[in-house]
């Protein structure tokens, strides 16, 4: 019997974790292959390689992100593939199954949450005597009826054997995004997070996890996200762990979602003084820091705990921190979510992600929708679009935030810029970037690609025409010049900014500046970008003084791809220099 496994990833750099766990718990008794595509990838392009194939049975493995085209693919199927058995699995299908088996008459079965064990008995039913209502956690047809088995107990994690040692995997280790476990479940109980609907938390065998993680490193792996919801939860486990790692890290970089206010402040000592740079990457689902929300939807969080873990954690210099933020949560309105958008965005993450509340099926927070006047998608990814407190009005302008926010903080182009903007020259970070994607979108640019130049060219537009009294518009500018000369390798063959020096005084600076470091003229003129500002440059980054009047000549060294550019600042020439 031929079995393939498939899913629509988000992008061609994740893997599916899930298909793996099927395959390596089925492949003893079954002939089993991967197949993955992405959900940009054609339909026609994805059916026409299942078909290829010719599959007995075909598994999905859906989510709220491939869902949608998940039913294009298999509705293609059936008609090409008439026999072939068509089985659903993953979270999107595995609360309302009935809805799903009904609405989809294409599929034969659906999987009910923890997969690997109802799925290797539904394979031996189909290569059977087809006695389907044995099987625990499965839904199935007969004689043209949905009907849907009782859920299976909790797998035993020590009987599943390790999804990470696939040889068609070895390839392209390097490459991809390797997704990894060392527990199931979840402590908490928040009302938005299909988490929440599974109690307790198990551990597979850390003698086993270290010895796939070895496993995976020496094989090339360089970036291993885990995947458990809360990687802390344990401090003698998490401890162990984050030891292991960085004894064997070998480059490899790692992330965990961690639960920040339950951090104990020696595993904070820990990583400030044993971790290596970049090496570990924290997720911090902060979401709201209005205790009237987080009580509503069974959130625990002490605000004043997780403030202490992430500046600990800042301070260290050796972990880059995502904290997320979720618009549209109950008891917070537009004025409310700004205040929380500024409480967390104080905490200066490196990534601060604003997301909105989706509507998942099976949640607590979904059935109580009409509490709290929700209306959502009716499909996924059932992202809210109103509530009693924050109509659909709210949520558009919110949405030019996040728009901008993942644009120009998170990606990381000008952080010089954004810093003085977003601490100095505004009322708050969320009022510049509110502004900002206000006047974005009046002019239509998020219908429009953008390459590196257009987006400082824009922010420096908004910000001659805001006409903002706060803003030091020369500071601004010296800013965003310097923020353009270190996002290249090369020196750029021209910049963005129409005030330029002429070329005599080019010529002089480009002497002297050669005479101060000692550097050939000619060599320098070949590999330096020089730019004059009107203020004191390293004044204002040591003290965050502005001096204007005493200017500063930049000096930007390029190196290539493998050395990053330096900058060194100049005293503009006098007459006494």
């Amino acid at each position: 019997m031929n079995v393939v496994l498939t899913t629509l990833n988000a992008k061609y750099i994740h893997t599916s974790l899930a298909l793996r766990y099927l395959k390596a718990y089925t492949e003893s008794e079954f002939d089993v292959e991967i197949a993955e595509y992405t959900i940009k990838d054609p339909a026609m392009t994805i059916v026409s390689d299942l078909f290829r194939r010719q599959p007995d049975v075909i598994g999905f493995s859906c989510y709220i992100w491939n869902i949608e085209e998940t039913i294009t693919v298999i509705d293609m199927l059936r008609k090409v593939l008439p026999d072939v058995k068509i089985v659903l699995g993953g979270p999107e299908v595995s609360y309302d199954t009935e809805y799903w088996m009904n609405r989809l008459q294409s599929v034969d079965f659906i999987v009910m949450g923890e997969g690997e064990e109802t799925f290797r008995d539904l394979l031996r039913e189909i290569a059977g005597s087809g006695k389907y209502h044995f099987v625990f956690g499965l839904a199935y047809r007969k004689n043209g009826e949905a009907v849907i088995n009782p859920g299976r107990p909790k797998l035993d994690l020590t009987t599943i054997p390790s999804p990470y040692r696939m040889k068609e995997d070895l390839p392209s280790l390097a490459n991809r995004i390797v997704y990894f476990e060392t527990s199931r479940g979840c402590p908490f109980n928040c009302q938005f997070c299909l988490s929440s609907i599974e109690v307790g938390v198990r551990y597979f065998d850390m003698d086993k996890v270290k010895a796939d993680i070895l496993y995976l490193i020496d094989n090339g792996a360089k970036l291993i996200k885990f995947v458990d919801r809360t990687f802390n939860i344990k401090r003698d486990y998490a401890m162990e762990m984050f030891r292991f790692l960085i004894d064997n890290h070998r480059g490899c970089v790692f992330q965990f979602e961690i639960t920040a206010d339950i951090m104990r402040p020696e595993v904070l000592d820990f990583l400030a003084e044993h971790a290596p740079p970049g090496v570990f990457r924290f997720e911090i689902g902060v979401q709201s820091t209005n205790d009237e929300t987080n009580l509503a939807v069974k959130r625990r969080q002490n605000w004043t705990k997780l403030v202490r873990t992430v500046t600990k954690v800042k301070e260290s210099g050796k972990i880059d921190q995502h904290l997320d933020l979720i618009a549209g949560l109950p008891h917070e309105d537009y004025d409310r979510f700004r205040q929380t958008f500024n409480d967390v965005f104080e905490l200066r993450p490196e990534e601060l992600q604003l997301g909105f509340l989706k509507m998942l099926r099976g949640t607590g927070l979904r059935n109580d929708a009409a509490q709290f006047g929700y209306i959502y998608m009716d499909r996924a990814p059932y992202e809210m679009l109103g509530n009693d407190l924050m109509p659909f009005s709210d949520i558009v302008r919110i949405k030019r935030v996040e728009d901008v926010l993942e644009k120009y903080w998170n990606a990381h182009r000008m952080d010089r810029t954004m810093e003085y903007l977003t601490s100095q020259a505004y009322p708050s970070p969320f009022d510049f970037f509110q502004l900002f994607g206000d006047y974005w979108e009046e002019r239509g640019w998020q219908r429009i690609g953008h390459q590196l130049e257009d987006l400082f060219v824009r922010l420096w537009s908004f910000l001659r025409d805001d006409a903002n009294p706060a803003l030091e518009p020369e500071l601004a500018l010296g800013l965003l010049k310097v923020d353009y000369f270190l996002q290249h390798k090369y020196k750029p063959r021209k910049v963005w900014w129409e005030e330029r020096m002429d070329k005599a005084v080019w010529s002089a600076e480009l002497k002297r500046a050669a005479e101060q470091l000692g550097i050939e003229e000619r060599e320098l003129a070949k590999k330096a970008a020089l730019e004059k500002v009107p203020f004191d440059y390293g004044s204002w980054t040591s003290e965050g003084r502005l001096s204007l009047g005493a200017g500063t000549l930049l000096v930007v060294l390029y190196g290539g791809e493998e050395t990053p550019p330096q900058l060194i600042a100049l005293p503009v020439a006098t007459a006494d220099n």
